[in-house]
């Protein structure tokens, strides 16, 4: 019987964001999906003091205590010293495209372990094409080790009632890689033109609010903050449209949960994006203003493409699931145990 033990901190966060909700489904999918020989250990607290110090000291102790045969980081932190096989998922090189994102701990954390952690990985497990070839490309680190396993609609759904329309939305902490200003200029665009629906935007704010305000002059634009699951999941089921105009992405899980929910999508034409959309979405150049409200003024005032972008996109995300996903990722470490 081999152990493998995966790092749950991250699904057990109280606000989980992108990454904390690929840790909680995964692990709910591996318990159901489990197969025979192998069992698999959460790791769901860390220790005292920086969580450098744990990932990288007490974890190691701990897997060596235990006699774990296998280890598997969910974001990027795994141990460079480990008595076992190591796995790592590395999401996307945002810290790495996008550094102004992130605080300088934090941007100096990711920018000085990731690449480590993949070079030293023996199975880096990617969620598209676009991060694989990314990573190989920055870090050097060889194809043959890097598994791409996309990721599936992670919300769940419930009851509550959406807010009342006509409204867009976008999904995403409001920061510059978002792209959200140049989502705005096309908003207020639209509004003086007779657009009636107003802009949600549903995320963190780490420092672009208020420049997104000074944008939207006067043109109704709510900023939402962080919202839970079941918010979130009534947003998408009531908006007329979700736009996603980020520079970056490493999957864009916010377009299959729109999907999964019958929101139809316009998004930018960039990264992984379109590799997660296909063919179900209206893409757009997200550099260009223009483009980005013709885009939205289609989707949302020809009834007819608006149905068959909500027809495409249901079609297109029942092609994802966790079910899948865990099983991929249990092939991978059937790779690196043997």
């Amino acid at each position: 019987m081999a152990t493998i033990a995966i790092d749950a901190r991250d699904a057990c966060a109280p606000q989980p964001r992108g990454w904390g909700r690929y840790a909680r489904e995964l692990i709910a999918a591996l318990r159901t999906e489990e197969r025979e020989g192998l069992t698999l250990r959460t790791i769901e607290r860390g220790g005292p003091g920086p969580e450098l110090v744990f990932e990288q000291l007490a974890l190691p102790l701990l897997l060596r205590r235990e006699r774990i045969d296998a280890v598997h980081a969910p974001n990027c932190f795994l141990p460079l010293v480990r008595p076992c096989p190591g796995v790592v998922t590395i999401h996307d090189l945002a810290f790495e495209a996008h550094p102004r994102d992130f605080s300088p701990r934090t941007r100096w954390k990711y920018r000085t372990l990731a690449p480590r952690a993949a070079r030293s990985a023996q199975r880096v497990i990617c969620d598209a094409t676009f991060t694989r070839d990314d990573l190989c490309s920055r870090y050097g680190v060889d194809p043959d080790r890097v598994r791409v396993v996309p990721l599936a609609p992670a919300l769940g759904t419930g009851d509550a009632e959406p807010p009342p329309g006509p409204y867009l939305l976008a999904i995403g902490d409001l920061r510059a890689k978002k792209n959200l200003h140049r989502l705005v200029e096309a908003y207020r665009g639209l509004r003086a033109e007779g657009l009636e629906h107003r802009l949600v935007l549903a995320g963190l704010d780490s420092g672009e609010g208020e420049r997104l305000r000074a944008g939207a002059a006067g043109a109704p634009l709510e900023l939402r903050g962080y919202v839970s699951d079941t918010e979130l999941d009534a947003l998408l089921r009531g908006a007329d449209l979700l736009v996603h105009p980020s520079l970056y992405e490493g999957f864009g899980l916010p377009l299959l949960e729109a999907m999964a929910r019958g929101c139809p999508v316009a998004a930018a034409d960039a990264t992984a994006l379109p590799e997660t959309g296909g063919e179900a979405a209206l893409w757009f150049d997200p550099l260009d203003v223009g483009a980005i409200a013709t885009a939205i003024s289609r989707a949302v005032g020809d009834r007819g493409l608006h149905a068959r972008l909500v027809e495409a996109g249901r079609r297109h995300v029942a092609g994802f699931s966790w079910a899948r996903t865990a099983r991929a990722t249990l092939d991978v470490y059937a790779e690196v145990l043997a």
